[in-house]
């Protein structure tokens, strides 16, 4: 039990380490830190449980309870704060706070007992699914998004939050087990400091992240709409050519953060109309269309220009990382590039 305490104490104390970092941190985008902030915050009311004798108060002991089901929305609300550069707080997002007002108010007035306690336990882990399918819906329309209106890897932002959120329910399933062994001490307690260690990890995780990552979250337009799909034509239009040769010539894939509405602009098609031509015409979407031209001539300077580095390369055609570079090359050609320099192809 000592050992439960003591990981108690390290688990608040990097919640709150991190939630200092993520509030006083300099940052283009404001909101994501401070709602993740938020979030830790009120974790950590939860976690406080580790080591903190419970309190006599109703009031302070339902705030306690009811606090779990601010975790969830507060998660939801980060999700699309760090996933849209445009995302605000406005004043229905207070209707995610509806379940704790409930519940702390019920609490408060009618004390804790073992009825409203199960209650409470059966709405917050209906809440915190439908949470977590709302969060996987967001992050999946969000790819589709950022790979239809641009170039650069907005990858990096998605994989986070995917890995986040499954992190997320990982921990629940201990939570879950620890509810089917809470009869066999034993096994409860190995459980219990199991699933500590786990928290320790995870927040280990988000600290190297935030600090080794601080621009993580460049956020896309949350007023773009996924392109619906249409019939094909058997012929290819004639903007697909001017499109191509537009490419091939003026070499616009070379803007590291160009977009589907920047080549919009420069081609003088309407931003739907591009998207649509590059969808149903090429196969593609437009972060791995632009990609193509990228990837061709990388594989050209890495055929002919043995004294460019491979770092040289992938700023010289227009990426902005070495990891999207080399995920994109191997997903293009099979190989890495430093594989497909070798190889002399």
């Amino acid at each position: 039990m000592a050992l439960i305490n003591d990981l108690g104490k390290i688990i608040v104390f990097l919640f709150l380490l991190l939630s200092v970092f993520l509030i006083t941190a300099k940052a283009e985008r404001k909101l994501p830190n401070y709602l993740f902030a938020a979030f830790l915050l009120i974790s950590v009311v939860d976690l406080s449980g580790f080591f903190l004798p419970p309190s006599d108060s109703k009031i302070i002991k339902g705030f306690k309870l009811s606090s779990i089901l601010l975790q969830l929305p507060l998660y939801f609300l980060y999700v699309n704060a760090a996933c849209y550069y445009n995302f605000r707080l406005k004043k229905k997002h207070l209707l995610h706070a509806l379940p704790f007002v409930f519940f702390w108010g019920w609490f408060g007035i009618a004390g804790i007992t073992g009825q409203n306690d199960r209650i409470l336990d059966m709405a917050s882990t209906v809440q915190y699914y439908g949470y977590i399918i709302a969060v996987f819906i967001t992050l999946r329309t969000f790819r589709r998004l950022y790979r239809e209106n641009y170039s650069s890897n907005h990858h990096l932002t998605y994989k986070w939050l995917m890995q986040t959120t499954i992190l997320f329910l990982i921990g629940n399933c201990f939570v879950m087990l620890r509810g089917f062994v809470e009869d066999n001490e034993t096994v409860f307690m190995y459980l219990y400091t199991f699933s500590s260690l786990f928290v320790l990890f995870v927040i280990s995780w988000f600290v190297l992240n935030a600090l080794y990552r601080p621009n993580l979250l460049a956020g896309i337009n949350k007023d773009l709409e996924p392109v619906k799909s249409v019939e094909k034509p058997k012929e290819e239009p004639e903007q697909l050519k001017v499109l191509l040769n537009f490419m091939q010539t003026e070499k616009p894939y070379l803007d590291d953060k160009l977009t589907l509405q920047k080549l919009s602009e420069q081609i003088q098609l309407p931003e739907k109309q591009l998207s649509v031509l590059i969808n149903q015409y090429t196969g593609k979407h437009f972060f791995d269309f632009i990609n193509e031209f990228r990837i061709n001539d990388a594989k050209r300077f890495l055929k002919d220009q043995p004294q460019l580095t491979v770092m040289e390369i992938l700023y010289e055609v227009g990426f902005n990382s070495r990891s999207s570079f080399y995920t994109a090359f191997k997903k293009e050609t099979g190989v890495t590039p430093t594989d497909y320099r070798k190889s002399g192809v």
